[in-house]
């Protein structure tokens, strides 16, 4: 079950989407597309890697489609998640 998780997180696409919905909100995939520079066949398969690795849900709105970072994830990938998004942050602030 860990391997999925580790092998959606290693994209930096997939990465930095991952880091926009951790704030719980949903995110309409437009706004992703924008934030991230993807286009949207893009970032709908991107999305579909984090989706099937368990890492988000999503709902349909209208046109759309809305994600959020899944609320029922286990505690130990919840915590994998969180080592890998802090260990990302943290690597950016030793670069800048």
């Amino acid at each position: 079950m860990i391997l999925p998780v580790l092998t959606a997180l290693a994209e930096p696409t997939r990465l930095e989407a991952m880091r926009l919905l951790d704030d719980g909100s949903e995110h309409c995939v437009c706004e992703l597309m924008a934030r991230l520079d993807a286009t949207q066949s893009r970032m709908s398969r991107h999305m579909k890697v984090l989706k099937q690795a368990g890492l988000v849900t999503d709902r349909r709105d209208a046109q759309w489609v809305r994600y959020r970072r899944n609320p029922n994830l286990p505690p130990e990938i919840a915590a994998v998640l969180a080592a890998v998004l802090d260990a990302a942050a943290a690597g950016e602030r030793n670069v800048a």
